[in-house]
């Protein structure tokens, strides 16, 4: 089953750089369903537009957490610390080859750091986006 889900997006051109493991290429996988499901027209998903995202400044979260890099740095090879002091693991897929691998440990912190952040959760696509950005770091 894992195969033939790489093959699809593979084949599909959405298949992240080869970082990915199955468990990343499953959730990855499950984004995409979601985002077509949410808009039909949706092309796939975008290594740089993930980035973006990422990197950049929004408004409607938490003041001290304007961008994902408040606390995850600008680079995702490096470690990030938490408002609390916490350190955070690097977020690139190549220093934690484990990372998102747990489709539940994926879902709870996007759930919160999107509502950090945005003030929202996060749309499938944008999920997506970050994703294939992080498994390819």
């Amino acid at each position: 089953m894992t195969k033939l889900v790489f093959t699809f997006l593979l084949l599909a051109g959405l298949a992240a750089p080869a970082l990915a493991g199955p468990a990343q290429d499953a959730q990855i996988a499950s984004y995409l369903a979601a985002a077509k499901a949410a808009d039909p027209a949706f092309a796939g998903f975008s290594a740089e537009r993930g980035k973006a995202f990422f990197m950049a400044d929004h408004t409607g979260g938490k003041p001290d957490t304007p961008s994902c890099t408040s606390c995850h740095t600008n680079d995702m090879t490096k470690p990030g610390q938490t408002r609390a002091g916490k350190a955070i693991d690097p977020m690139a897929l190549s220093r934690a080859p484990d990372r998102y691998s747990d489709p539940a440990k994926v879902e709870k912190w996007f759930g919160r750091n999107c509502n950090s952040v945005l003030g929202r959760d996060c749309t499938p696509a944008e999920k997506g986006d970050v994703l294939t950005w992080l498994v390819s770091q």
